[in-house]
């Protein structure tokens, strides 16, 4: 692993789970891990209610834009999480892969958002913690 780590999370659409995550470890971590977010078939836009729930948090994510998937991104990171997109991510020796199963947002209302980002949040802590203990 390199000096300053790199996380990159993955989910298809780079809209919801991602950008919260990707919210949470800049938020939680500052610029002590680099954080990366992509998907398979990034949506034009954030999920704008994965946008209201973060907002709740403190954490703005009106300008975060989905982007798509390169093998560059995945050969970057030293930790690669990926949220439902299957096998779309490339694997590559020495890197360290988790699969984090969660809800999908889209199309959901607030109400069914929030626990989803508040496990997202839980997650995100332990990684900060392991990443840097």
């Amino acid at each position: 692993m390199t000096d300053k780590p790199i996380v990159l999370f993955v989910c298809v659409h780079n809209a919801g789970r991602s950008q919260m995550a990707a919210g949470y470890l800049e938020h939680l971590a500052g610029d002590r891990i680099e954080v990366l977010s992509a998907g398979s078939q990034p949506a034009d836009t954030v999920n704008p209610v994965a946008v209201e729930a973060m907002a709740e948090e403190g954490i703005d994510l009106t300008t975060a834009q989905p982007k798509v998937l390169t093998d560059a991104a995945v050969r970057a990171s030293d930790v690669v999480i990926t949220m439902g997109c299957g096998d779309a991510c490339p694997l590559y020796p020495g890197k360290r892969y988790e699969d984090w199963k969660l809800h999908d947002p889209a199309g959901q209302g607030i109400d069914a958002v929030r626990p989803i980002r508040d496990q997202i949040k839980q997650r995100v802590q332990y990684l900060v913690a392991d990443l840097l203990d």
